[in-house]
């Protein structure tokens, strides 16, 4: 097997795999996939901030013996602190951006063996179901379909490993940022428990705890093994995830059944999702069904509009905050250009809220989750789809010229398209969309699983056991894999 077929027929997993068993050199796996990226970005505008340079020295000086050793890996552009990749944030106000030290996770990361080379695109400020932020002059496509988004605001991770430019990546998810980009592209994307992957030293806590890192990948294990090499807390953590009984990759041997599952066929307001989106899980529904477990028709009824009230404010002020800390370093007043408008009346929309206010939205959210919790006990697992539609248009929701709370609350907003994803960063618990159904003209529609608070390895292992049923892996876009002349 030449190297291309190796590359693309292997997950992060196999290719460790064959670097530790000689077949293959971590300097061959990086040129194959710098030649994915040269011949597939120009479409999909997912990959920026290359560092082939720091890539090949980290090769050179030698990769631990850690067990993805050689396998490249990407960054996203927002977080995952590195003083080898600076980054934009998804904004020209952030553009290259430098750092002193390296986060937990990037640090995690690297002991792993993984040969970081780049960072991937994400929306301004990580707001957002779409990646098009005006720092990479262009929107990032979605491989399917390059008229539609790939999601966000993990969407270049997204689109770099649906493409086939590499097996697994770094992304983070504050309201959907992994499951929504994973639904839209054709992936697997885990948010785990809240805490379970660090923040530090940079930041305490995202969004209110509400954000957390993970990873978009290909396979269940890939996922199970980047979280086992960077789960638990850093130094100085505010607050820690309840401990794992053994560890992801254990869990992937898991056959919890029968297990009872409600599901969903509306939103978690009760209002319609589209025929595609409903067909996703009533086809998932009958597939776990076959697997042995119990299904029950039922929805949570947890205020979940005024959680998401709460969420745009919580968001909000974290925007004001990152925005205006960044002008008041740099001691010159905010340009016109620098931000778009989405982040621009974020900042406007969080001056007309207290500070009384915010800790208002906090308590809701986690009266929230309390809410939620209940709701779980006598579930182990509720499936709903992961979004309200099939991938958008690109240009629905970009940052141009729209008002943040309307972007985020109106009629044809975030919420209405995004309406379950956030709804588990707020209650904090882990939560999945898998990559089970298809629509007729070939865009990907994602189906999501949460389970309750820290039963992070009951759901991976459900997960394992329904990629094990309904396989996805070697599913591919039309714009995928270097193509050998």
């Amino acid at each position: 097997m030449d190297i291309s077929d190796l590359y693309e027929s292997s997950d992060a997993v196999a290719l460790a795999e064959h670097v530790h068993k000689g077949d293959v050199r971590p300097g061959e796996l990086l040129d194959e996939a710098l030649r994915r990226v040269e011949a597939l970005n120009p479409r999909l505008n997912a990959v920026t901030l290359l560092r082939e340079g720091v890539a090949r020295r980290l090769i050179e000086e030698g990769l631990p013996e850690g067990p993805l050793k050689g396998v490249p890996f990407l960054l996203k552009d927002l977080g995952a602190e590195a003083i080898d990749f600076p980054s934009n944030n998804g904004s020209k106000l952030f553009a290259d951006t430098h750092y002193g030290q390296d986060s937990s996770i990037y640090a995690r990361l690297r002991s792993a063996g993984l040969v970081t080379f780049g960072r991937t695109t994400s929306p301004e400020g990580g707001v957002g179901p779409t990646t098009e932020s005006a720092v990479y002059g262009g929107p990032t496509r979605n491989p399917w379909n390059l008229d539609h988004t790939p999601g966000g605001s993990s969407g270049g991770a997204a689109a770099a490993v649906a493409s086939g430019i590499l097996p697994a990546a770094h992304g983070s998810d504050g309201g959907g940022s992994v499951r929504i980009p994973a639904s839209s592209c054709g992936l697997f994307g885990f948010k785990a428990t809240r805490a379970r992957t660090p923040d530090g030293p940079y930041v305490g806590e995202g969004w209110a705890g509400m954000a957390i890192d993970g990873f978009l990948t290909r396979s269940v294990r890939d996922t199970a093994m980047l979280l086992d090499i960077t789960q638990g807390p850093d130094l100085g953590a505010p607050y820690v995830a309840p401990p794992l009984e053994d560890s992801y990759r254990a869990a992937l041997a898991r056959r919890d059944s029968p297990l009872h599952i409600a599901f969903t066929t509306t939103t978690l307001t009760g209002e319609p999702i589209a025929p595609e989106c409903r067909a996703a899980v009533e086809e998932a529904a009958r597939l776990l069904e076959s697997l042995g477990h119990r299904l029950e028709e039922k929805r949570p009824t947890a205020d979940t509009s005024g959680m998401m009230a709460a969420w745009t404010k919580i968001v909000g002020c974290g925007t004001a905050l990152s925005v205006e800390s960044a002008v008041r370093r740099r001691g010159r007043p905010l340009g016109d250009d620098e931000i778009e408008s989405v982040a621009r009346t974020a900042i406007d929309y969080a001056r007309t809220v207290s500070g009384a206010d915010y800790l208002e939205a906090i308590n809701k959210v986690h009266a929230y989750g309390r809410e939620m919790a209940a709701f779980f006990q006598p579930y182990d697992i509720l499936l709903t789809a992961t979004l309200a539609e099939p991938p958008a248009k690109l240009g629905r929701f970009d940052h141009v010229g729209k008002d943040y709370v309307d972007y985020r609350m109106g009629p044809d907003g975030v919420f209405a398209y995004s309406p379950f994803t956030a709804a588990f960063n707020a209650s904090g618990q882990p939560a999945a969309s898998l990559p089970l159904h298809w629509t007729a003209d070939g865009l990907p529609v994602g189906v999501h699983l949460a389970a309750a608070f820290g039963r992070d390895e009951l759901l991976i292992g459900l997960c394992a056991r329904i990629e094990e049923a309904a396989p996805w892996a070697a599913r591919r876009p039309p714009v995928s894999a270097f193509r050998k002349s």
